[in-house]
C-alpha cells in the first residue's frame, strides 16, 4: 500500500539544536491492556455528500424525479458558496415550451411522479463534471405516451460541443431500458446531459450517469483511498438518519427503490445505497460492517427482520428477499448497533429514557431471537439526562438519571457494548474561536479519557451491574468545525487536526481495557478523513494518521512515562512482538531529540520513521490539489543515536528486536 508519497534524504531530519534530549524508557515486556483493531473504524452516514457524492459514483442528481420538473430552475437551496451545494429542488431544466413537461403521478415508474415530455421539449441536466480519457456510460428508462411510439434524443454537450449522441426509437407497451456511453476528451466542470424528445410524446422513468470505472457502482478514486485507509469496521446508514430510514426502501431493484425525504439532513435519500450495496462495499475494502437499526421511528419486527434479511437462511422472508435480489448466501453480520443518539431530543422518534429502555429491550429481544450471536451496541451518552416519567420523583428525591446510568440499570442484560459520542472543535451550536494550537491537539484525548473514566466509575458503582462491566463502542468521534467547505457538514480539516487525532489514537490505546471499538466520523466528506470533488479524491490530514497508524503502529501497547506535555509519547510492539513502535506526537514549532533505551530486548539497526508534517498547522489538503500535509519517511536510524521529533508532527519509529 502506498501510504507515504516522499522519501526524504537524511538532512530534512537534523539534530536539534539547543535542547535536551528527551530520556525515554521502554520496557517490550511491560504490557498493558490489548488492543483491539477496531478501534480503528469507521462511520458512513447518508448525509451531504458522505456517500452520494462521495463513495457512490451516480454523477445525477435527483435521477428518480422526486421534485416536480418546473420551468423555475433553481436547484440550490443551501451552502451556495460551496462547491457541493446541496440541491432542493429539481436540478433538471425544462428545454422548450415548458408546457411540454408534465409531471404524471398516476402509474409512476418509481416513487410518486414520472415525467411525461412532449414532442419539442427536453430536459437537461447541467453542471455535471468531466475529465480528459475517461469513458462514461449511463442508461435511460424510456415508454411512448401514445401508441404512435417516440423518437428520444439522448445526447451529452461540453463546453457546447455535443460529444455523444444516440437516438432511441420508443415503444408504448412497456419501459424498454436504452444505453449509451462515449469516451471523453475534454476535461469541464459543466457539461450537460440533455434528453429530447424529436417525436411523439415520452415518459422518462428514470436516467442514470456514472464513470465508466466505477466498482458495481462506487467511485474508483474513492475506493482507492479507503482501501489504504484499511478500517476493519464501518458503521453504516447512521447517525441521525437511521431513526427515519426503512431498511425495506433500499433494496431490490435499484431503479425502482423509492427516493424519499431526509427527514435528518438537507435533500432527498435516493435509496441507491442500501444494504446490499453496503455489503458489497465492505467486501470490496475487506471490512467488516456494523449496521445501526432505527428504534426512532422503527419498531422490533422491522429491526429483527433486517437481521434476517441479512443473516438467515433463504427459506424465511429475509432471506428469501436476499435471495431474490441475487445473494442465497447469508451476509453474516455480525456488528449491530441499537438506535442513534436516542438521548437527543433531535432525535427522530425521541422519547423518555424509561420508555426507551423498554422499546430497546424489545427491539434488542427481537434481534437476538433471530440470531443469538449478534453483538449489540446500545444508544448510550453519560452526561445526557431524562427525566422519569413513571416513577414519583418526589419518592427518588427529584433525582434525574444520567442516560448511559439508566440504559445499564435496565437494559444490560440486552447489550454487550454501550455508545458514547463526542465531537470537539468549532462546532455549529457554539461560538468557540480557534483555539491554541497545543490546547487544541489536547481536546481529543481528554474527551476519550472523560468518557473512559466515567464508565469506570459509574459502573463499578451499580450493585445491578453485578460486578460486570458494559465496553464502550465509541462510535462517533472527531473534530467538528462549523465551515462547510464541502456541502452539507463538510469542514476542512488541518495539521493541528490531524496531531489532535494522532493524540487520540494514543489515548485510545491507553483506554484500550474498556473500548474495544471506535468509529471516527465520518470517513468521506461531511466531517471526513476523505474528502472529494465531482472528479477527485484526497485524504484529509486526519485521513493520513487514521492510515498511517493503522498500517505502522502496533497493537500490543507498552507501559511509558507520558509525562512530557505538550509532547504526547505511546509505544506498542506489532501483533508477533518482533518490531517496537514508538509514537511521539509533537505540536512544538521546533524538533525534538529523544535518547531511546530499551529493556529486555535489543534493537536491530537501521531503524526507520514516518512522520506526518506541513508547513504550518494551518495547513491542509484538497482534492486536485498537491498536498499541503503528507507522510514522510526516513530509513537507516540508528537506536544508540538520538532521535529527532520533526515539529508540528505525529511520528512513529521502528526498530526491530532481535
Amino acid at each position: 500500500m502506498n501510504f507515504f508519497r516522499k522519501i526524504v534524504a537524511a538532512a530534512i531530519l537534523p539534530v536539534a539544536l539547543n535542547a535536551a534530549p528527551i530520556d525515554l524508557q521502554v520496557d517490550v515486556q511491560n504490557k498493558t491492556y490489548p488492543v483491539n483493531e477496531m478501534v480503528y473504524g469507521q462511520f458512513i452516514e447518508h448525509m451531504g455528500r458522505c456517500i452520494y457524492g462521495g463513495i457512490w459514483a451516480e454523477m445525477l442528481e435527483d435521477r428518480k424525479f422526486y421534485w416536480e420538473i418546473t420551468e423555475n430552475y433553481a436547484p440550490y437551496k443551501a451552502f451556495l458558496d460551496s462547491p457541493n451545494p446541496a440541491v432542493g429542488s429539481s436540478p433538471w431544466k425544462i428545454t422548450g415550451n415548458p408546457s411540454g413537461v408534465v409531471m404524471i403521478k398516476e402509474d409512476s415508474f418509481v416513487g410518486d411522479q414520472t415525467p411525461l415530455i412532449k414532442k419539442g421539449s427536453g430536459i437537461q441536466q447541467l453542471d455535471l463534471a468531466v475529465v480528459e480519457d475517461k469513458t462514461y456510460e449511463g442508461y435511460i428508462w424510456l415508454k411512448a405516451g401514445t401508441e404512435k411510439g417516440a423518437t428520444v434524443d439522448v445526447s451529452m454537450l461540453v463546453d457546447g460541443e455535443k460529444v455523444m449522441s444516440e437516438e432511441f426509437v420508443v415503444g408504448n407497451r412497456k419501459y424498454e431500458k436504452f444505453d449509451f456511453f462515449w469516451s471523453n476528451q475534454t476535461p469541464s466542470d459543466h457539461a450537460v446531459l440533455d434528453i429530447r424528445v424529436i417525436s411523439g410524446d415520452c415518459l422518462v422513468g428514470t436516467v442514470s450517469l456514472m464513470p465508466g470505472d466505477n466498482v458495481n457502482g462506487m467511485r474508483a478514486d474513492t475506493l482507492t483511498l479507503l482501501k489504504e485507509l484499511n478500517s476493519p469496521v464501518y458503521r453504516w446508514p447512521g447517525g441521525n438518519f437511521v431513526s427515519g430510514y426503512d431498511w425495506r426502501d433500499g433494496i431490490g431493484d435499484r431503479d425502482r427503490r423509492p427516493p424519499r425525504k431526509n427527514e435528518a439532513w438537507v435533500g432527498i435519500e435516493h435509496n441507491d445505497f442500501g444494504t446490499d450495496e453496503f455489503i458489497a462495499f465492505c467486501r470490496e475494502i475487506n471490512t467488516q460492517p456494523m449496521v445501526a437499526v432505527n428504534t426512532g421511528f422503527g419498531d422490533a419486527y422491522s429491526a429483527a427482520q433486517w437481521v434476517e434479511y441479512c443473516n438467515a437462511a433463504a427459506d424465511t422472508i429475509g432471506g428469501s428477499w436476499r435471495k431474490e435480489n441475487g445473494n442465497e448466501t447469508p451476509y453474516g453480520v455480525r456488528y449491530w448497533c441499537v438506535g442513534n443518539e436516542m438521548w437527543g431530543t433531535w432525535q427522530m422518534g425521541f422519547m423518555h429514557l424509561d420508555q426507551y429502555v423498554i422499546k430497546h429491550n424489545m427491539v434488542a429481544k427481537a434481534m437476538w431471537e433471530i440470531d443469538d450471536s449478534l453483538v449489540l451496541v446500545a444508544s448510550g451518552d453519560f452526561d445526557a439526562q431524562s427525566k422519569s416519567l413513571s416513577n414519583n420523583l418526589e419518592n427518588k428525591g427529584n433525582r434525574v438519571r444520567g442516560w448511559s446510568e439508566g440504559l445499564l440499570e435496565e437494559s444490560a442484560d440486552y447489550m454487550n457494548m454501550i455508545s458514547e459520542h463526542f465531537y470537539c472543535g468549532r462546532l455549529p451550536w457554539n461560538d468557540q474561536p480557534r483555539l491554541d494550537l497545543l490546547s487544541h491537539v489536547a481536546q481529543i484525548k481528554t474527551m476519550i479519557k472523560k468518557k473512559a473514566d466515567q464508565h469506570r466509575e459509574l459502573q463499578a458503582a451499580m450493585p445491578s451491574l453485578k460486578g460486570k462491566r458494559i465496553p464502550i463502542a465509541l462510535d462517533e468521534w472527531n473534530y467538528w468545525h462549523r465551515d462547510a467547505v464541502y456541502g452539507e457538514l463538510g469542514c476542512v480539516y488541518d495539521l493541528a487536526d490531524a496531531l489532535g487525532i494522532a493524540a487520540g489514537i494514543h489515548e485510545l490505546y491507553r483506554q484500550a481495557d474498556i473500548i474495544p471499538l471506535a468509529t471516527y466520523a465520518q470517513t468521506v466528506n461531511v466531517i471526513g478523513c476523505i474528502k472529494t470533488s465531482k472528479t477527485d479524491a484526497e485524504f484529509a490530514t486526519t485521513g493520513l494518521v487514521l492510515s498511517l497508524y493503522r498500517d505502522k503502529f502496533g497493537l500490543v501497547p507498552l507501559a511509558v512515562e507520558n509525562n512530557h506535555d505538550p509532547l504526547d509519547i505511546s509505544a506498542a510492539l506489532d501483533d508477533n512482538g518482533k518490531v517496537l513502535t514508538v509514537s511521539v506526537v509533537n505540536p512544538l514549532e521546533k524538533d525534538i531529540p529523544i535518547d531511546l533505551s530499551v529493556l529486555n530486548a535489543t534493537l536491530v539497526e537501521n531503524g526507520e520513521i514516518y512522520w506526518i508534517t506541513g508547513a504550518a498547522e494551518t495547513a491542509h489538503n484538497a482534492p486536485g490539489q498537491p498536498r499541503q500535509v503528507d507522510i514522510y519517511h526516513k530509513d537507516g536510524l540508528s537506536p544508540s543515536s538520538s532521535l529527532t521529533v520533526p515539529k508540528l508532527s505525529c511520528a512513529i519509529f521502528r526498530f526491530s528486536l532481535e
